[in-house]
C-alpha cells in the first residue's frame, strides 16, 4: 500500500549461523596462535638453556667491556672454535680455583708483544683496541715476544693494569698461555645491566677469521615473538565473538 512505512525483521537464521560459527573461528585462530607462541617461547628458553650459561664477573679485570657484579650470557663452545679477540669464561688450576673472563688475544703459533707506539702486536701487526679503557695503553708494563704453543690461548683482561692475566704468569711453565680445552663458554652479551651483545673484535680481523655471534638475538626474537602470539591470541577470541555477535544483531533487524 502506497505510503507504508516498511520496517521488517531479517531472517533470523541468518544471524542464529552467523554468530556461532564466526565464535568457533575464533576460537581455534586463537588456539593456533597461543599454541604456537608457547612453542616459540618455551622452544627460546630451553634452546637457550642449552646453547648458553650465565655467570656473574666479580671483579673489573674487563672493563669498559664488562664491569664487577655484570651479569652475562656465554655461548657453551669447544675450545677449537675459539678464536682472536674472543671474550672467554675458562678455569685453569695454575690460575685461579673458579671460572674467569679474559680476551683471547693469541692463539697458538702467534707471537705477541706489547707495546710499541702503545698498542699490542701480534705476528708483528699493531693492533687496535677500542674496548680498550678511553686513553690508556695496551698493557701497563711491556713484555717481550712470547711464542704461543699449538692448543694453547694467550689471554689479556681488557682493564690491563689491574687484571691477572696471562702476564702475571709469565714465568710459569707454559709461559703464561692456557689450554684452549679450559674454555669453558664464549661471552656473547651482557645482560645485566642491558649493555647487549660484544662489539666484534674487529683489530683482529687482519690476522684471520673472527668467530660468528652466537643465536642469541634470534632466541629472544623467538620468545619476544612467542609472548606477542599468546597475548595476543588469548584476546582475539573474545574480541572476535563480540564483534560477530554486535554484527549478527545489526542484521537481525534492518529498516528499508
Amino acid at each position: 500500500m502506497g505510503g507504508e512505512s516498511t520496517t521488517g525483521t531479517a531472517p533470523r537464521g541468518r544471524g542464529a549461523t552467523t554468530g556461532p560459527a564466526a565464535g568457533r573461528t575464533a576460537r581455534r585462530l586463537s588456539g593456533l596462535a597461543v599454541a604456537l607462541g608457547m612453542v616459540l617461547f618455551l622452544g627460546g628458553f630451553a634452546w637457550g638453556a642449552v646453547l648458553y650459561r650465565p655467570y656473574t664477573v666479580p671483579t673489573d679485570s674487563m672493563t669498559p667491556t664488562i664491569g664487577a657484579g655484570d651479569r652475562i650470557l656465554a655461548q657453551r663452545v669447544d675450545g677449537a672454535d675459539v678464536r682472536r679477540g674472543d671474550v672467554v669464561v675458562f678455569k685453569d688450576a695454575a690460575w685461579a680455583d673458579a671460572p674467569m673472563v679474559k680476551r683471547v688475544v693469541a692463539v697458538g703459533g702467534d707471537t705477541v708483544s706489547c707495546c710499541e707506539d702503545g698498542k699490542l702486536e701480534v705476528n708483528g701487526k699493531e693492533i687496535d683496541e677500542p674496548y680498550l679503557p678511553a686513553g690508556k695503553a695496551a698493557e701497563a708494563s711491556g713484555f717481550a715476544g712470547v711464542t704461543v704453543p699449538e692448543g694453547r690461548l694467550f689471554l689479556l683482561g681488557d682493564e690491563r693494569r689491574t687484571s691477572l692475566d696471562s702476564t702475571a704468569h709469565l714465568t710459569d711453565a707454559a709461559g703464561g698461555t692456557v689450554a684452549r680445552s679450559a674454555v669453558d663458554a664464549r661471552v656473547d652479551a651482557v645482560v645485566w645491566p642491558l649493555d647487549g651483545m660484544l662489539p666484534r673484535p674487529s683489530g683482529f680481523a687482519e690476522l684471520g677469521a673472527l668467530s660468528s655471534p652466537g643465536p642469541l638475538r634470534l632466541l629472544v626474537r623467538a620468545v619476544v615473538a612467542g609472548v606477542v602470539l599468546i597475548l595476543g591470541g588469548a584476546a582475539y577470541a573474545p574480541l572476535a565473538e563480540r564483534a560477530a555477535r554486535t554484527r549478527a544483531r545489526k542484521g537481525a533487524t534492518g529498516v528499508r
